[in-house]
């Protein structure tokens, strides 16, 4: 049996900046990736998620229903990709953790978005990694990887190259609005990481830096627990 990788892809690879050649850069990786180890990928929201569930928030709708939408949105991405991926891709989008291990089992590729309302896709991806006993989770954010401070605010912001789990809790717990500018991380996902004693990596959503990073260069960012 292949080993297994989970990926959780940037909302900012989709929505209104994404073209054909940029998905198709992401499903090329992943396909010639697929023939030694099998991708598992979850597709964040990003704008278009915020986008709606702004909007929805407007209009008077409750947070249980804002957390549905934006998991809709996500499995739209993820549909999108499982599109560029063609005949490599597992052809249906899970909708909860039984579905995953079902499509894992077909040795193809298999696209996902969110799973649970009050869960973001990084807990989401971890949990998945956990269930399907992955070798590594790949956390594809829209920096180079975990700050000692929120890099689109601060010039002088170091790029740490490992993180303990608990040093990272901490940071989350009194950054938390760092966290969310920059798609960092969550508690619910560090969680899971822990337990399973997870192999992660925050790294840059970017198909040669993804691919660099399961292969073992020093890139991003490794937490340790």
């Amino acid at each position: 049996m292949k080993k297994r990788i989970v990926i959780k892809l940037s909302g900012s690879v989709f929505g209104e900046t994404a073209n054909k050649r940029s998905l198709m850069r992401y499903a090329k990786m992943l396909k010639a990736m697929s023939r030694k180890m099998q991708p598992v990928v979850v597709a964040g929201g990003g704008r278009v998620a915020r986008y709606y569930i702004n909007l929805a928030r407007e209009l008077g709708a409750d947070e249980a229903s804002l957390d549905e939408l934006g998991i809709e949105v996500s499995r739209l991405n993820a549909q999108v990709l499982a599109y560029a991926l063609g005949d490599a891709a597992y052809p249906h989008i899970p909708k909860n953790l039984h579905d995953v291990v079902v499509a894992v089992e077909t040795d193809k590729i298999v696209v996902a978005g969110g799973l649970h309302p009050g869960q973001s896709t990084n807990a989401t991806s971890a949990q998945i990694a956990e269930k399907i006993d992955a070798s590594m989770f790949i956390n594809a954010t829209d920096v180079d990887g975990i700050y000692n401070a929120d890099p689109n605010k601060h010039k002088n912001a170091k790029l740490l190259r490992t993180i303990k789990v608990r040093e990272l809790r901490n940071m989350l717990a009194h950054e938390s609005a760092m966290a969310g500018a920059y798609d960092l991380m969550d508690i619910v996902a560090l969680k899971v990481i822990e337990r399973s004693k997870l192999s992660t990596k925050v790294v840059k959503s970017d198909p040669n830096v993804i691919k660099r990073a399961i292969e073992g260069a020093n890139v991003g960012t490794t937490i340790v627990t």
